[in-house]
C-alpha cells in the first residue's frame, strides 16, 4: 500500500473510532445511600456501561488513537497487548472495528468470561504462566508478527489528554456540578497502569482544584509499597486475584506524586465490599470496584470521626457478570481459603453506622 492510500486508511480508522465515540453517551454518575453518614455522599462512575464493559474502553480508544497517529498503526497491522483481562477485551473491539488482528497476552489465571469476550470480538488469547512474562512475551511477538506492541502500561499516561477533552476527570467533576458537594472531597482510583490515576490527578491540580487523590490498591501489588518506600519498585510475582489493578513492577504510566494516600485492600476486604455493593445498588460489580469500595470506607469513616461533609467519588469499573466463574463462585473461593464473611459484615456495619471499624 502506497503513503497516500496508508494515509486514507489511518484518516477513515480515526473517524470510525471518533463515530463510535460519538454513538455512546457518557457512563452514569451514581449515588449510593450511606445512612450512616449523612454528610457524606457517595457517588460511583458506572463505568461497566461503556461498549465494551468496563472503563478500559476509555483507555483502548485513547491509545488506538495514539497508535494510529503516531503512524504505528496501518491496515494490515496485527495488535498485540499485554494484559489481565479488561483492556483485552476493549483493545479486542477496537482492533474488530477496524478489520485487524489482536492478540491477547495474559495469565492463564484469566476470568473464563474475559477469555470468552476477546473470543467474541475476533481476538486471540495467548497465555503465560506468571503476569511478569507478559511484556516479554507481546513484544516478542509482536516483532515475530511484524505487528504493534500496544504497550499499555508505558502508553497509558501520555495517549489521553489529561487538560480535558472529555476524558474521565473533565465528566466526572461536570457531573457533580448540581450535586450538594460539587467539588468532591476524595476521589478514590485503583491503579493497573496508572493511566487514570495520572489523568485525574494531572486534572485536579490543572484546574486547581482542592480534591484529594486516594489510591485503592491490592495488598499484593507494588505500587502501596513505592508510596511509602520509593526504592521498592517491585514484589515477587504471584497470579492475581483482582484482575485489571494492583501489578507485580512499578509500570511506566504510575505517577507517584499525584497520589495523596493509599489503602492496601485484601483480597477478602476487595470481594467482600463487592459483594455488598451489588446487593445494595441492585447490580453486579467486579473485585476492583470492591477494592475501591474498602478504601472509600476507610476515607469515609475518618471523614465522618473527623466531623467533616463532602462528597467522595469512585469508579465502579467493570461488572461482575465477568467474573462468575471466579470472584462470584464460592467454591472457586474456598479452593483458595478466601473467606468474606468478616469483611462483609464489616462492610455492611459501614453502610450502616459510617465507620468501617464500628
Amino acid at each position: 500500500m502506497n503513503i497516500s492510500s496508508s494515509r486514507s486508511w489511518v484518516a477513515r480508522a480515526i473517524q470510525i473510532i471518533e463515530a463510535d465515540f460519538n454513538r455512546s453517551s457518557d457512563t452514569h454518575l451514581l449515588q449510593v445511600p450511606l445512612p450512616g453518614a449523612p454528610g457524606v455522599a457517595l457517588y460511583l462512575k458506572d463505568e461497566s456501561t461503556h461498549p465494551s464493559g468496563s472503563l478500559k474502553h476509555r483507555l483502548a480508544r485513547s491509545l488506538f488513537l495514539y497508535g494510529l497517529c503516531n503512524g504505528w498503526i496501518g491496515p494490515e497491522t496485527t495488535i498485540v497487548e499485554a494484559s489481565s483481562g479488561s483492556t483485552a477485551v476493549s483493545e479486542a473491539y477496537f482492533a474488530q472495528m477496524l478489520g485487524l488482528r489482536f492478540i491477547a497476552v495474559m495469565p492463564r489465571s484469566t476470568s473464563a468470561e474475559k477469555i470468552a469476550q476477546i473470543a467474541f470480538y475476533g481476538g486471540e488469547s495467548h497465555f503465560v504462566d506468571s503476569p511478569a512474562e507478559m511484556y516479554t512475551e507481546s513484544a516478542r511477538l509482536a516483532e515475530e508478527l511484524g505487528g504493534h506492541y500496544m504497550d499499555q502500561f508505558t502508553y497509558a499516561e501520555r495517549a489521553t489528554d489529561w487538560r480535558g477533552n472529555n476524558n474521565i476527570a473533565e465528566s466526572i467533576f461536570s457531573q457533580m456540578a448540581q450535586e450538594e458537594h460539587p467539588i468532591p472531597a476524595w476521589i478514590v482510583i485503583g491503579a493497573g497502569t496508572g493511566g487514570t490515576s495520572a489523568t485525574l490527578g494531572r486534572y485536579i491540580r490543572y484546574r486547581r482544584l482542592p480534591t484529594r487523590l486516594c489510591l485503592a490498591d491490592p495488598e499484593a501489588s507494588v505500587f502501596h509499597r513505592h508510596l511509602a518506600d520509593r526504592s521498592i519498585c517491585t514484589v515477587a510475582c504471584t497470579p492475581p486475584v483482582i484482575e485489571g489493578i494492583g501489578r507485580p513492577r512499578c509500570e511506566p504510566s504510575f505517577v507517584p506524586e499525584l497520589i495523596d494516600c493509599a489503602h492496601a485492600v485484601p483480597d477478602a476486604a476487595s470481594l467482600a465490599a463487592a459483594r455488598v455493593l451489588s446487593r445494595r445498588i441492585g447490580r453486579s460489580c467486579g473485585g476492583s470496584t470492591g477494592t475501591n469500595l474498602w478504601a472509600v470506607a476507610h476515607i469515609v469513616t475518618e471523614m465522618v470521626r473527623n466531623g467533616e461533609e463532602g462528597s467522595v467519588v469512585t469508579l465502579l469499573c467493570d461488572s461482575g457478570e465477568r467474573y462468575r466463574s471466579t470472584h462470584w463462585d464460592d467454591a472457586w473461593l474456598a479452593q483458595r481459603g478466601i473467606d468474606t464473611g468478616p469483611a462483609e459484615a464489616a462492610m455492611e456495619r459501614f453502610f450502616e453506622t459510617g465507620a468501617l471499624d464500628a
